[in-house]
């Protein structure tokens, strides 16, 4: 795959292009703001952060990670995200660029030194001629004057400004908790239990198969947890909090575990591709469950807990997850939190290039559009970033076509989701249009092998497509 061209700076000294204003210096509007910048459009990235703090923010970095450090499967050909990825490298992302600089081990994921790839992406964007960065908060709706906006401020956005943003849309502000793992001191982990395995073997962009510390458990340990989890003291809730939805890609572990018995065994804690190699000369190593640990940080020294998110208290969460084996005197560098989070019915109050419809100059980026997750988020912000700089540059302003990763996820915020159930989602190639196998792609392959031969298909199809798009509106820029 040919990468993009040069982006065509030249368009800088132009006098006459007003900045684009983004609001919120996350991962959607660092790369909003790089995108508009490379493009020849100057941006001035509104942070409120150190201003006001958020309840889950902990540093003044951009594009700062609060929840896990993973940017999930790296797999350009049978995951979605891994096309997402891919697509968003060919088009020049700054968040996957510095995602790569910043890798650490994880199997077929590609997972970040979490405060390396924020500082990355912080330093980059404070050395761009074209960005300023401007610390303050935006309350309420920005100045008339402002007449090409982006707003991505996120799962936390200020209140002021989402009052504002709900009452111009005409809509009740959509909302549910995002909760976050714990991070564990892995020289407090007990390797005469716990061993290190990535499921079924499998490498990754920056691994070696062995990237994963599992603690394993067997069914008398498993349903002890379960109790535990169970019978555990859990954060209260405020009045207004009480019937806010949770989203079921990021669920705390105890609601999980409330579901069923079984239900751990079949998501986060499911222990299979995984083998023991600890227990006694003669006795299976197959686990009756696992829990997982992935990198947190280039040094190696921090691991967190993966699928755990909760929402119990410090010290139930220390006294809990200290009976898991292999942890029983792990150390935290952060206990598991949970925070509010909120997004705009997309489908019904944006068009297809994320303008509000009723007020075209605000466009929408990240979580906030009720996209799920970190790649998913920038992607939003990249395009939204493209959107607003060839419309600055008198450019016809060009959608990427929905047989790509990009594309279908923008299709599924702008309309293809349903306004009255619309839900945050992640990539999935449920959102790409159908692909059928013509008889020879059939030829000899069976059941599963079709799936995956269609996947790889539909991968190919896309980063080509991405590809064309992603080239185009700076050649004409130029």
């Amino acid at each position: 795959m040919k990468r993009p061209l040069k982006s065509p700076r030249t368009a800088v000294m132009r006098k006459d292009i007003k900045p684009v204003h983004i609001i919120g210096g996350g991962l959607a509007g660092s790369e909003a703001a790089w995108q508009c910048a490379e493009m020849g459009v100057p941006v001035i990235l509104h942070e409120m952060r150190p201003t006001r703090q958020t309840e889950a923010h902990q540093t003044q970095y951009l594009a700062e990670l609060v929840c896990s450090n993973s940017f999930r499967s790296d797999d350009k050909y049978y995951n979605a995200v891994g096309v997402l990825h891919e697509e968003m490298r060919l088009c020049g992302s700054l968040i996957m660029r510095e995602g790569d600089k910043a890798a650490v081990p994880a199997g077929g994921a590609l997972a970040v030194d979490r405060d390396l790839f924020s500082q990355g992406v912080t330093d980059a964007l404070k050395d761009h001629p074209l960005i300023t960065i401007e610390r303050e908060e935006i309350k309420g709706l920005p100045p008339e004057e402002w007449d090409s906006v982006i707003i991505a401020t996120g799962p936390l956005t200020s209140p002021e400004l989402a009052q504002a943003v709900q009452k111009l849309g005409g809509e009740d502000q959509l909302a549910f908790f995002d909760a976050i793992a714990p991070i564990v001191h892995k020289d407090s982990i007990n390797f005469d239990t716990a061993w290190f395995q990535s499921r079924y073997d499998k490498e990754g962009p920056a691994g070696t198969g062995s990237d994963y510390i599992n603690c394993p458990m067997n069914k008398e340990q498993y349903l002890a947890f379960i109790t535990a989890l169970l019978e555990a003291e859990k954060t209260e809730f405020k009045e207004w909090e009480k019937n806010t939805p949770y989203f079921e890609g990021c669920m705390p572990i105890e609601v999980m575990a409330s579901r069923g018995v079984e239900t751990l065994r079949y998501g986060p804690m499911k222990p299979v591709g995984l083998t023991n190699p600890n227990v006694p000369e003669g006795e299976s190593g197959r686990c009756h469950a696992v829990v997982q640990l992935r990198q947190d940080n280039a040094l190696g020294t921090l691991y967190n807990m993966v699928g755990f998110q909760t929402k119990m208290k410090y010290a139930a969460q220390i006294e809990v997850f200290r009976t898991i084996p292999g942890l029983e005197q792990a150390e935290f560098a952060r206990l598991g939190g949970i925070h509010r989070n909120t997004f705009i019915n997309s489908p019904k109050l944006l068009d297809d290039t994320l303008r509000m419809k009723v007020q075209p100059r605000l466009r929408f980026a990240g979580q906030i559009t009720g996209c799920e997750g970190y790649v998913e988020s920038a992607s939003v912000g990249l395009m939204t970033g493209r959107f607003a700089a060839a419309e600055r540059l008198g450019l016809d302003v060009q959608t990427p076509a929905d047989t790509t990763a990009m594309g279908s996820l923008l299709s599924h915020i702008t309309g293809g989701g349903n306004v009255d159930t619309f839900q945050p989602m992640n990539i999935n190639f449920g959102l790409f249009p159908p692909y059928e196998l013509d008889a020879d792609e059939k030829r000899g392959l069976k059941g599963k092998e079709r799936g995956r031969a269609k996947k790889k298909l539909m991968a190919v199809r896309a980063l080509n497509d991405i590809q064309k798009w992603s080239l185009t509106p700076l050649k004409r820029a130029a």
